[in-house]
């Protein structure tokens, strides 16, 4: 394989070699399920779905486990705050993101697990821990002992001293630094037996017993947010470590969706709802503006941008619909080697959109001297390439979403196309009376007509 991933463990980009040669095991943070889900939490299920694509293209058969944190601090908080059961608040909640999920074309998971559901795997991991010295119980919480793991620190770069888990207050910590294994039972609270008393588990805990559980000791990738580096990842690593599990050997991270250069949070009240934003743009066209960045930056959002990223896909779904109604069916075709060169440093998808939108101008090009074979050629690499992406204009996941539209757009631009020609034969008969009639009339109807040494291109005012 040719494919180099930015390890946030080694901080360098680093050759994927997968563990089980043929097959690539991917665990994702999936979402903890207090809330409607916001463009920012989906944004990682976009960026790593596309790296489940391309691991797919590349012929790897690819285990993918994203999780559900199903019992936390807030969600029974809010679960509360609204008079709802624990457990009803949080399955609500789950679908929802399902639903956003599924509305953005993200695959589902080869599993999904819920915290819930791995409380026997969690206590087997804590007895492993306390087993080993890494872990010790206190009034029916059990803490990890950060002291007695030498490396602790080395994925995010904290220094013992800066160690700060923010975790709500337990009793009987050893050190201030030691993070929450399992909670004590409080009054009102859901509960479940262990050999230390009844509890819940604490957040970090839960993922090291759900990974290793599904993938094994050992696995390729685990993904998330920038913002779970520390504490989370890094207490995963630790348990890992501490139980004697190996755990991932590669780590990749996302970078946040901001808004007014802070972090898209609920508590900051910058969310922006998935079904909101599903109100005023398609959602093959939200998917094409979340994951048009690399997945390590930081995306910006504005209406602008938003607006500006809906029309740059809108120019590539038109050439597709246009090639497949004027010449024929566009199956998928090969992805050109400057696209795959692109995704295999480090998943650089706006270099792979380069390459698509230069494929779909020369595709223009094309159609419109009449060369059939050649757009229909690249109409079908831009279908490949764009399927990578999760966007594929043809893919039938979008039929409903775009099918209205792309039949719009057809019709539309055999009614221009046929004003164009008349307005180029007028311009040949230096009739320039008609040939300017014929362009005041498509500006008045919101359509712009470029002129080309390749001849004339229109597009709705706003989306070229």
């Amino acid at each position: 394989m040719t494919l180099r991933l930015y390890d946030t463990a080694s901080r360098e980009v680093r050759d994927f070699v997968p563990l089980h040669p043929g097959h690539a095991s991917v665990y994702l943070c999936g979402a903890t399920v207090q809330g409607v889900p916001h463009i920012g939490h989906v944004r990682s299920g976009i960026a790593f779905d596309v790296l489940r694509r391309w691991l797919e293209h590349q012929g790897l058969d690819v285990l993918f486990v994203r999780n559900v944190t199903d019992i936390d601090d807030k969600i029974l908080r809010k679960a509360h705050d609204n008079g709802r059961p624990w457990w009803e608040w949080a399955a609500t909640h789950e679908r929802a993101f399902d639903s956003a999920y599924d509305a953005l074309g993200v695959i589902a998971p080869s599993s999904e697990p819920r915290a819930t559901g791995f409380i026997t795997q969690m206590v087997e991991y804590m007895q492993r821990l306390i087993d080993r010295g890494h872990a010790y119980e206190s009034d029916g919480n059990v803490y990890f002992d950060v002291l007695s793991l030498p490396d602790y620190g080395s994925l995010s770069g904290h220094r013992l001293d800066d160690v700060h888990q923010g975790e709500s207050a337990g009793t009987g910590k050893r050190d201030s630094r030691d993070f929450t294994l399992w909670k004590a039972a409080k009054a009102g609270e859901p509960s479940w037996p262990t050999p230390w008393g009844p509890g819940r588990p604490g957040w970090h805990l839960e993922c090291s017993a759900m990974a290793t559980s599904l993938l094994g000791p050992e696995f390729d990738i685990h993904c998330g947010g920038m913002d779970l580096i520390f504490p989370h990842h890094e207490n995963e690593i630790a348990q890992a470590h501490g139980a004697g599990d190996p755990f991932a050997r590669y780590w990749l991270h996302n970078g946040w969706v901001t808004m007014g250069g802070e972090k898209m949070s609920k508590s900051l009240g910058n969310v922006v709802s998935i079904p909101a934003m599903l109100s005023r743009v398609r959602a093959v066209e939200l998917r094409y503006y979340l994951g048009s960045a690399h997945y390590r930056s930081m995306l910006e959002y504005s209406d602008g941008a938003l607006t500006e990223a809906a029309a740059g896909y809108r120019r590539v779904e038109s050439f597709v619909t246009r090639v497949s109604s004027r010449v024929g069916e566009v199956a998928v075709g090969e992805i050109p080697a400057e696209f795959a060169d692109a995704l295999d440093d480090d998943l650089g998808v706006p270099a792979g959109l380069a390459v698509v939108h230069n494929v779909v101008r020369q595709g223009n090009t094309a159609l419109e001297s009449g060369d059939g074979p050649v757009a229909l050629a690249a109409a079908s690499s831009v279908r490949a390439m764009m399927g990578i992406l999760g966007v594929d204009p043809l893919d039938e996941h979008w039929s409903d979403d775009s099918a209205d539209e792309s039949a719009a757009t057809t019709a539309l631009d055999v009614l221009v196309r046929a004003e164009l020609d008349r307005r180029a034969r007028a311009r040949a008969e230096k009739d320039w009376a008609t040939a300017d009639s014929v362009r005041d009339r498509l500006a008045e109807a919101g359509i712009e007509v470029t002129d080309t040494p390749d001849g004339a291109q229109w597009s709705l005012k706003g989306t070229s």
